[in-house]
C-alpha cells in the first residue's frame, strides 16, 4: 500500500485534509494491522488526502497515564504535540478510542489543540455525504450483527449512534446486546488493563461480554476499537464459536462492503 507520511508530504510542498493518528496497536498488532489497511483503503477510494507520521509518531501516552506513570505520559505526549504542531496539523481521525479520547481531551491542556476525529464519526460523515458507495448485495446485507461499544467512545464522550448509523448503510439486522450505550460492559482492557495481570475474580470479562455478544445469535460482533478486537476475539475462542462468530471492525466491514 502506497500511504504518504506527513515528512514527504511537507517535501512536495501538500497539505493533507487529515492526518490519520494510526496508534501502538494499529502499527504493530497483527489483527489491528488489518482495521489500519482498511481504513486507509477507504480513505484512498473516497479520495481523501491523507497522510500518517509514519516512524514520528509515538504512543500517545494513553496506558502510561492510565496506570499513573504522569511522568512518562507527559514525556510523549510533549514529543508528538511538538511533531504535530511543528507540521501544523488542524484535524486528526484515528481508529482508535485511546488515542481519540486522548488526544480530544487531554492533550489540549498540554498545547496540543486539534479537531480530532474517531473513525466511526468519519465514515458516517463520508455515507452521510454520499461519498461512501456500498454494493447493493453486500456480503453483511441482512446479516445478525451485534455491536459491542468501546467505554472510551461511548461512555467517555458519548458517541453511540455514529457506528450504529455506520452498521445501517450496510443494511444489517442489527441486535442489541442486554448491557448496551451507557450501560455496556466493558472488554476488560481498558484503563491499561490491557497490559497487567487481572484480579482474580469469577469469571473474566472479555468471556462474559462474548459470552453476552454471542447470545444474541449475531453471526459477526463489530467493534471499532482494537482493545476491544483483542478482547471479544478471545472471547469467542473461550466460549468456542470462533468457527460461527466472526469479530470485526466496522471499517472492516465497511471496506469489503464498498463499490
Amino acid at each position: 500500500m502506497q500511504v504518504p507520511t506527513m515528512a514527504e508530504m511537507i517535501a512536495n510542498n501538500e497539505t493533507p485534509e487529515v492526518l490519520f493518528w494510526v496508534g501502538c496497536a494499529g502499527s504493530f498488532d497483527q489483527r489491528a494491522q488489518k482495521i489500519t489497511k482498511a481504513f486507509a483503503t477507504i480513505l484512498h477510494k473516497v479520495g481523501i488526502k491523507y497522510a500518517i507520521l509514519g516512524k514520528e509518531e509515538m504512543c500517545t501516552g494513553d496506558p502510561a497515564r492510565r496506570a499513573g506513570n504522569e511522568f512518562m505520559f507527559q514525556m510523549m505526549a510533549y514529543q508528538n504535540i511538538q511533531v504535530l504542531n511543528g507540521y501544523g496539523i488542524k484535524k486528526i481521525v484515528t481508529a482508535c478510542p485511546h488515542c481519540f479520547n486522548i488526544l480530544k481531551n487531554e492533550y489540549p491542556e498540554l498545547g496540543g489543540n486539534y479537531e480530532v476525529i474517531h473513525h466511526a464519526t468519519f465514515l458516517q460523515l463520508l455515507i452521510d455525504d454520499g461519498k461512501i458507495k456500498m454494493n447493493e448485495g453486500g456480503s453483511f446485507k441482512g446479516k445478525k450483527i451485534t455491536y459491542h461499544d468501546s467505554c472510551y467512545l461511548g461512555r467517555a464522550n458519548n458517541i453511540y449512534e455514529a457506528p450504529r448509523k455506520v452498521l445501517e448503510a450496510l443494511d444489517v439486522e442489527l441486535v442489541e446486546m442486554k448491557r448496551c450505550r451507557s450501560n455496556g460492559l466493558c472488554c476488560g482492557a481498558g484503563g491499561a488493563q490491557m497490559f497487567k495481570e487481572e484480579e482474580k475474580g469469577d469469571i473474566r470479562i472479555n468471556t462474559e461480554r462474548s459470552h453476552e455478544a454471542i447470545e444474541t445469535g449475531a453471526e459477526v460482533i463489530a467493534s471499532n476499537c482494537p482493545f476491544c478486537m483483542t478482547m471479544l476475539t478471545d472471547g469467542v475462542k473461550v466460549n468456542e464459536k470462533e468457527e460461527q462468530v466472526k469479530v470485526l471492525d466496522i471499517a472492516e466491514m465497511i471496506a469489503a462492503s464498498m463499490v
